[in-house]
């Protein structure tokens, strides 16, 4: 009897584990890497990307999101890995035009989770980053419905 519970509970952090691991995880490093400054990001920077991923948002519970929490299709690795200094005095706007219903996850220097679906207009994602923090940021470019599309990432500071 004791091993059957010691058995369910192995299976049971092995399947709690295996769904972490199918979610955005920002332990990874980016597909792609870039280091800016506020000051160099005052002139647009855009990044083309794939939107879309496997790993349906709402599953992924251990991701609570300052701002809206929605649904969204992401890939576990970042698209992006940005390392961002002189951030301080800027607010850094980050946004997606795509081919389909965009959806943008972020996770910031200072540990913070940001997800948007709209905000940005014709079915694409925007989050404004009032204080961003220095150091590294993890972005994801998703899909709402779970379509991949042509997207283009922009950041620009104000």
């Amino acid at each position: 009897m004791k091993s059957m519970v010691s058995l369910s509970i192995a299976a049971m952090i092995t399947l709690v584990a295996n769904i972490a691991a199918a979610c955005p995880d920002y332990s990874q490093w980016g597909r792609e890497s870039y280091n800016a400054s506020g000051n160099q990001l005052y002139q647009p920077a855009f990044f083309n990307v794939v939107a879309g991923g496997e790993h349906y948002l709402q599953n992924c519970r251990h991701i609570n999101p300052r701002t809206d929490r929605g649904p969204g299709y992401f890939t576990t690795a970042p698209d992006f890995t940005f390392d961002l200094r002189g951030m301080r005095g800027y607010e850094l706007h980050i946004s997606v035009v795509s081919d389909c219903d965009s959806a943008l996850l972020i996770n910031t220097g200072s540990a913070n989770w940001y997800y948007d679906d709209d905000d940005n207009g014709n079915l694409d994602a925007k989050i404004i980053l009032t204080r961003p923090s220095d150091g590294y940021m993890d972005v994801w470019v998703g899909t709402y419905d779970g379509r991949y599309c042509d997207a283009t990432l922009r950041l620009e500071t104000f």
